[in-house]
């Protein structure tokens, strides 16, 4: 069953910059989000959570607008990338080679990683409405091998699109009765349709990525695939890529980060991830040290600390507590039903 992800009208619009995320910051990505003042403003997002997958609704009688900048790229390194179904009204997307309009009827591609600005109009009728999938972009290339570029967009028309749509609205409109495996498979089929979709027009319409742009990625997809090596190194990443080390340095910069706050920050969100979703008796704080690639879990109890304000072992503790709150709510929710 769907839930509420925000809800904002002329007496809270002023806060949609600190709720627009959810609870626990746990939905879309860091960034400028602001509401245009009006007669009538009327925002609501309502979402529905599958496996790792965000399917989220969004309405509203006003104009929104939404920036991420390098600055909020640095400071959170979520990477996702954004399925957009408009429905009413229009998208303007400014991003690094221009801007697109995307009309109602038609679907565009965001991406969490590199600048962009979003305006969402309402159309005549003074609503907007648009139907969006959050991916996380290690996950997508799973189904497509090439980068969408932020501003890819195409009508919505045809069989592929027509079956992918109904299959999320149906997941999205489900009330529990389908299982979390079930949901699950049904998303990654409409994910499949849609990349079809989107390599098809990708490739026909020409976008070509430059050179610096294709290295940049290789360097990226290999330090994501050996994150947990504890000997990765610039020396390795490098000569496995074709690039100097010097080379290699000045991608990474460009990109808003050095190599080495790359792969700690990522080492250890992928470490919180671990000790958010396991207990001691699971797995214990030194192995998850060392499956993420940390030779000392002294070490990665320093740097975690250093990061998160807590060490490992109080924040595992913390989201046991909380996750066993949720449990215990879920609970007394469906006895008093």
């Amino acid at each position: 069953m769907s839930e509420t992800l925000f809800a904002f009208d002329e007496r809270n619009y002023r806060k949609c910059q600190t709720a627009f995320r959810g609870e626990n910051n746990q939905e879309y990505y860091l960034g400028d989000y602001s509401i245009a003042a009006g007669s009538v403003i009327d925002v609501r997002a309502d979402k529905k959570a599958v496996g790792c997958y965000s399917i989220i609704r969004l309405r509203s009688k006003t104009t929104l607008f939404f920036r991420r900048s390098w600055s909020h790229i640095r400071e959170d390194a979520t990477d996702l990338t954004v399925l957009w179904f408009v429905k009413r009204g229009r998208l303007t997307v400014s991003h690094q080679r221009g801007s697109s309009e995307v009309e109602a009827g038609e679907f565009a591609v965001t991406r969490s990683m590199t600048p962009f600005a979003i305006e969402c109009h309402p159309g005549q009728d003074g609503s907007h409405e648009v139907f969006h999938v959050l991916v996380p972009t290690h996950v997508l290339r799973r189904f497509i091998n090439q980068d969408v570029t932020t501003g890819f967009s195409v009508p919505a028309q045809g069989r592929h699109f027509e079956i992918a749509q109904r299959i999320l609205s149906d997941v999205f409109e489900d009330a529990d009765e389908l299982t979390d495996d079930t949901a699950l498979l049904l998303v990654d089929s409409a994910l499949a349709l849609l990349t079809d979709v989107i390599k098809e027009r990708n490739n026909s319409a020409g976008v070509r990525q430059t050179l610096a742009e294709k290295r940049l990625q290789d360097v990226l997809r290999y330090i994501e695939i050996h994150l947990s090596d504890p000997k990765l190194s610039t020396i390795m990443v490098a000569e496995a890529c074709g690039i100097s080390t010097r080379y290699l340095s000045y991608l990474l910069k460009k990109n808003g980060s050095s190599f080495s706050s790359l792969v700690w920050d990522q080492r250890l969100k992928e470490a919180s991830r671990w000790l958010a979703s396991t207990s001691p008796n699971e797995i214990s704080i030194a192995e998850i040290a060392f499956r993420v690639g940390f030779k000392s879990p002294a070490h990665f109890s320093r740097l975690f600390k250093r990061v998160f304000n807590e060490g490992p072992r109080e924040y595992r503790s913390t989201c046991l507590a909380n996750r066993h709150r949720e449990l215990l709510a879920g609970s007394v929710s469906n006895t008093l039903q």
